[in-house]
């Protein structure tokens, strides 16, 4: 029997690994909430397309110069 583990130690011991681990799975969700919170402010307004940021509504001007633009 002396190689024999009593359960309750090996309770204490599953259970001092799973809190560290959640202590860890904390510390990762917090660094990477800041990290967000850091890109979120050195990126500006994250929710404009940036294929069409810089897009003024109304008439665009022609990519050319050689044609002027027709009259009526």
């Amino acid at each position: 029997m002396a190689g024999h583990t009593r359960p309750s130690v090996n309770k204490r011991l599953r259970e001092a690994s799973k809190k560290e681990k959640q202590a860890a799975k904390a510390e990762r969700r917090a660094q990477r909430s800041e990290e967000k919170k850091l890109h979120r402010s050195a990126g500006g307004d994250s929710t404009e397309d940036p294929d069409i940021a810089g897009i003024v509504p109304g008439p665009q001007p022609l990519p050319w110069d050689d044609e002027e633009p027709p009259t009526r």
